[in-house]
């Protein structure tokens, strides 16, 4: 069975953005870059929301090919190439795009039908309102916070008005040389 790891940035306040969806203030080296790109190689299979699949695939598909590439923008862009990518929204029309399948509804049960098949990993990249139901549909198995040495103070929040206890137990954790420490949390039940 494959197993769901949702990778999250948030502030040391509990915020996954700012008021305006702001996430200027998230911190990534190549140190991280290092780090997660171990974790996504795991996987072989994306889950995003509609903005954040934006936001990614707007960079992504081509990042690699620039002549000032880095080593990430490569690895990560042959990474997100070759992933079958499942993006939830309820507005975005199908698209003909490679790798690429749009679920308006129904979450639960394809996430199960992924956990089912062969292969690697699934991985949820930032999304916050997706990983928050994931959660609640006891569907993530490993929650991965990059916690940012910053206060926001207001801003969109990463666990808002959550009505259940959810009991997660702490697998490690990793503090980089930026300040951001790495927390992998995984379900207790």
């Amino acid at each position: 069975m494959k197993k769901l790891a949702w990778f999250m940035h948030m502030s040391l306040d509990g915020f996954a953005a700012g008021p305006n969806g702001e996430m200027d203030w998230i911190k990534v080296d190549d140190e991280i870059f290092d780090f997660a790109g171990g974790r996504t190689n795991e996987a072989d299979v994306a889950v995003y929301g509609r903005v954040t699949w934006q936001m990614m695939e707007a960079y992504w598909p081509t990042a690699g090919d620039q002549p000032n590439a880095s080593k990430h923008d490569m690895e990560h862009s042959t990474w997100y190439n070759q992933v079958q990518k499942f993006v939830l929204s309820t507005t975005q029309k199908e698209e003909d795009l490679p790798l690429t399948t749009f679920i308006g509804d129904a979450l639960s049960t394809k996430i199960n039908e992924l956990k089912q098949g062969k292969g690697k990993g699934i991985v949820v990249f930032g999304s916050p309102s997706v990983g928050r139901q994931l959660l609640q549909e006891n569907l993530v198995d490993d929650l991965w916070l990059f916690v940012n040495p910053v206060l926001l103070g207001v801003g969109i929040p990463m666990f808002p008005n959550s009505s259940e206890r959810l009991k997660l137990k702490l697998l490690e954790s990793k503090a980089f040389g930026c300040g951001v420490v790495c927390l992998h949390y995984g379900r207790t039940d």
